[in-house]
């Protein structure tokens, strides 16, 4: 079956379905991961994006029931320039194509993406559609620019969990424990059990797998519930889980987060939350032209000048001029000099952009982990 890409600037591709059949609509960006494309179909960081795989071919390991970061893909659509119709590996639970189609996922290959990713980067991000069958390319353009914005987007309460939960509960009845071989090695564990609280944005399993290998024990809270409630447990320390869309209309996370940065609980923010806690400091935050989607990004530690080989997810940014005297920058991004990270630098609170969690890799900045832990034992 036919299918075809549509942007709101004009351009169109055409190419063959790759998932199910239909039409799909969100913010076209692209991801330049050789390989982990099951995370990135599954990361709720994509929730309102339709996603271009740089990489030629995509699929050949199939997928796998223990590489999922949620419990149902979340991304609006998938492009790549080949699919493959096997998956050649032993923990392959079944093919590419047949995953999209199960869980209806509108995709498109045989298109040149090396292209499309020149025309995103050149021109930024863009709405876009994609539709199965022999649709009008110049009506799928139209339907692309009567897209909402990314800007001014609050997609955290469609990825948000229902209601509070225990990770550790939630991890034993999917049998995580039949994947564990495959994470590595914490640098230490707690020397007892901590209990961290954890707002879910729209949270990674790995994030959520790595804190509890370090020996916490997860307790993660629906976006919108107010901070009384995960200090009501008593928290050792309070976590912010990465997220989708536009961090600067989230003014219940931002406020509750504000409350909670005004207490002496060690909080650690990764992604969105990264971006949530600078907004409840008192920095501000801006879209970036094509974003950072990758596992391949160098990011320097400024204190020790350690470069890391970094995955990262995101298309909005803090502002570092408009971060307050009492915080201090401590990773930039090599490739356009971003923020990566800061602290603050009188409370036990921190958080970096990208994602030290990363799965499949790279794994040069787990050590935050362990950072979170200090913090939590020291208080």
């Amino acid at each position: 079956m036919n299918a075809i890409l549509a942007l709101e600037d004009g351009t169109w591709y055409r190419g063959v379905a790759a998932g199910a059949s239909g039409e799909t609509s969100g913010e076209v960006v692209f991801n330049t991961s050789m390989t982990g494309y099951q995370e990135v179909l599954t990361d709720p960081s994509y929730a309102g994006q339709i996603v271009t795989m740089t990489a030629p071919q995509i699929g050949n390991y199939g997928v796998a029931s223990g590489d999922a970061e949620s419990f149902i893909p979340r991304v609006a659509g998938f492009v790549m320039r080949e699919s493959s119709p096997i998956a050649s590996n032993w923990r392959a639970d079944g093919t590419l194509r047949e995953y999209l189609v199960r869980n209806g996922i509108v995709a498109i290959a045989d298109i040149d993406t090396r292209a499309l990713t020149r025309v995103l980067r050149s021109a930024g991000v863009m709405r876009g559609v994609i539709a199965t069958g022999s649709p009008d390319p110049a009506a799928l353009v139209e339907k692309a620019r009567s897209i909402p914005k990314m800007e001014g987007a609050d997609l955290v309460k469609g990825v948000t969990c229902g209601s509070p939960f225990e990770w550790r509960d939630r991890a034993r009845d999917w049998g995580e424990d039949d994947h564990a071989e495959f994470g590595i090695s914490p640098e230490r564990r707690s020397s007892r059990r901590l209990r961290v609280a954890a707002y879910d944005f729209g949270v990674k399993y790995n994030i959520l797998r790595r804190l509890s290998t370090y020996g916490c024990d997860v307790h993660i809270f629906p976006a919108t519930a107010p901070a009384s409630e995960l200090l009501a447990i008593e928290p050792d320390g309070i976590f912010l889980s990465n997220g989708p869309g536009d961090p600067a209309v989230l003014s219940y996370a931002i406020d509750n987060v504000r409350t909670l940065a005004n207490g002496d609980v060690p909080m650690f923010g990764i992604c969105l939350g990264h971006q949530i806690m600078g907004l409840a400091v008192g920095a501000s935050t801006y879209k970036l032209k094509f974003g950072h989607r990758g596992a391949n990004h160098p990011v320097k530690e400024l204190q020790s000048g350690k470069v890391e080989i970094t995955s990262q997810n995101h298309g909005f940014a803090v502002d570092p001029d408009s971060l307050p005297s009492d915080t201090t920058v401590t990773h930039l991004n090599l490739y356009d000099g971003t923020v990566e990270g800061f602290r603050h630098n009188t409370k036990p609170i921190f958080s970096v952009q990208y994602h030290p969690e990363a799965s499949p890799g790279p794994h040069d900045a787990d050590y935050l982990f362990r950072e979170f832990l200090d913090a939590m034992e020291k208080r």
